[in-house]
């Protein structure tokens, strides 16, 4: 017999975090039942939970951090039928990244109840094809190309698929190389009108649009829910934004003096990835320039660590390894800042500025994660002159405020740099920075 959960499980007090309860180790029984207990369900939780349960699909839109995961998770356990053998519910991921961690939470509910399987790879596709034919999971998470590959390979069928979730859907259909297969994914391999589809993400550009989109291109059904949560502030209230304008030769390091300066518990350091111009010349990406300039020039206790697209699957699955339970700064592109969900990160550089104020919204959402925690958790963007007002359309758009950290305050915090690098060509570069600044305050006044 199918077992199903109703809505009134997840009421009551709590943060929309999951506990065992009583002397199991928590996740579902075979039988299908729930045996943990969730307290304080967050506001996306409480207002979605009944539409997810009763079958709905629904668009799930709000912050970073605000259990949009947990939420679409406990909906799929609720529509799976334990006694089947076949694929029930389906996970679309845009990273592998953001694919490990909701399969890891996956796991942690499903226990013995049913099997979790990531595509996340490309390279163990061939093995894993093998696994799906002779037993295939309730559950599948998988990047867009590794489920188009499997499904092409007759490895499993899709159309006893109950739940469709595509996770981070805005950046999915706004990527050249996933969108048409998403769009495949949607209509070609199952129907919309047999299936419950939940699309979730903190930034949905033109929402209305998109609602309408998905009814005519019969994504969803026709009476799919838009759940909408602090539509007005779309930036967690709680950060502290501030930037620093300098020079591209002086920005390393401005960005080491703000480590100094922050001391963070853990930080992700985004820049910008490499142009096809710099890799035809034969240059370093700029992730590689940053780290290795920090594991040279940094004296505090965290470790530096690299997380690139380029990087094959092992070195990836390593890097994002290393990072849990310890202080860490990973430099990285924005592959970090969609669903990276590291709690212990309180800071967050842009050391170069964001294309977009979505791109600004995910990359700030990796910070104040923490729940119940009094952590101070901050975002700090280093610009030229030249994109200060690019910047300040950002803070227009995300109802948001930057503070600017003048240049000269960094000094304060760069005597520890001059102390392991006397010769450092950064005090060249700033006095020359204060007196050209200077020298055009004196200007000016001489023009008045």
């Amino acid at each position: 017999m199918e077992k199903k959960c109703s809505p009134s499980m997840f009421t009551g007090t709590g943060t929309g975090k999951i506990l065992p309860r009583g002397d199991g180790d928590g996740g579902i029984s075979p039988d299908g039942e729930f045996p943990v207990a969730i307290f304080i369900p967050t506001e996306v939780q409480e207002q979605s939970l009944p539409l997810l349960l009763s079958g709905q699909d629904c668009i799930l839109h709000a912050q970073t951090g605000s259990g949009k995961t947990l939420a679409y998770l406990l909906s799929v356990f609720s529509a799976i039928d334990f006694s089947r053998s076949s694929v029930q519910a389906l996970v679309v991921v845009p990273t592998r990244e953001l694919g490990m961690q909701v399969t890891k939470v996956a796991r942690l509910l499903a226990a013995k109840a049913c099997t979790v399987m990531a595509l996340l790879d490309g390279g163990m596709l061939k093995r894993q094809k093998s696994w799906v034919k002779a037993e295939p999971p309730a559950i599948i998470v998988a990047t867009v190309a590794s489920l188009c590959q499997m499904v092409e390979r007759r490895a499993f069928s899709l159309q006893s698929m109950r739940v469709l979730v595509i996770d981070e859907v805005d950046f999915i259909f706004g990527s050249s190389k996933q969108v048409s297969a998403l769009r495949k994914i949607l209509t070609s391999y199952s129907a919309a009108s047999s299936r419950q589809t939940i699309f979730a993400s903190a930034s949905i550009p033109q929402h209305n649009c998109f609602l309408h989109d998905c009814v005519q291109h019969k994504w969803t059904k026709s009476d799919v829910v838009h759940v909408h949560v602090h539509p007005v502030q779309p930036m967690p209230s709680h950060l502290c934004h501030k930037y620093v304008i300098c020079t591209k030769k002086e920005r390393l390091h401005v960005l080491l003096s703000l480590l100094e300066r922050d001391a963070p518990k853990s930080g992700i350091i985004f820049v910008a990835e490499q142009s096809e111009r710099s890799k035809k010349a034969g240059n370093p990406p700029s992730t590689t320039v940053v780290a290795e300039f920090l594991r040279n020039a940094y004296k505090g206790s965290l470790d530096v660590l690299l997380l690139e697209e380029d990087m094959n699957f092992n070195a990836r699955a390593a890097s994002f390894s290393e990072v849990k339970g310890r202080g860490f700064l990973l430099v990285s592109t924005d592959i970090a800042s969609r669903g990276f969900d590291l709690p212990q990160t309180s800071h967050i550089y842009n050391f170069d500025l964001p294309k977009t104020a979505t791109d600004y919204l995910h990359r700030a959402g990796r910070t104040g994660r923490e729940p119940f925690s009094r952590l101070e958790c901050g975002v700090a963007t280093l610009i030229t002159e030249e994109e200060h007002f690019v910047l300040q359309r950002f803070q227009n758009e995300l109802k948001c405020h930057c503070e600017e950290l003048p240049l000269e305050s960094m000094f304060t915090f760069s005597w520890a740099l001059f102390r392991y690098h006397p010769n450092s060509s950064f005090f060249t570069l700033s006095i020359t920075s204060i007196f050209s600044r200077l020298h055009g305050v004196l200007n000016v006044g001489k023009k008045k």
